[in-house]
């Protein structure tokens, strides 16, 4: 059985975001939901992470609840099929041709786009 130990080794993302109306640092386990702190500096915004998640662990073992381990980007390929309607095919490859690229780099260039706006 998987025990706090073994969560607490695992390794999380994450995410520092510097708070702009208190001041300081938030930090957080995006995969842990609700995993989150807030300190002055980086060095205590880590060490109180690492608390948050360790209270977070234990919540979970003692109600029962899911886990989620890290992703691991070694879990990823980075290739997928997607089947578009033909005008949407046509389209992309006049413009990928217009900008001298190929219809894979042009398309990964109008993804990163869309996703980086979340």
């Amino acid at each position: 059985m998987k025990d706090l130990n073994y969560y607490m080794n695992l390794n999380y993302k994450i995410e520092i975001t510097p708070d702009r109306d208190e001041g300081g640092y938030v930090l957080s386990c995006p995969e842990l939901d609700g995993c989150v702190t807030c300190a002055d500096d980086l060095r205590e915004g880590l060490a109180l992470l690492e608390d948050a998640k360790k209270c977070w662990f234990e919540a979970c073992i003692e109600s029962g609840a899911e886990i989620p381990e890290p992703l691991n980007i070694d879990d990823y390929s980075g290739q997928f099929k997607l089947r578009i309607p033909k005008s949407l095919h046509r389209e992309l490859a006049q413009k990928s041709k217009q900008e001298g690229i190929s219809m894979n780099q042009y398309c990964v260039y109008l993804l990163s786009r869309g996703t980086s706006k979340q």
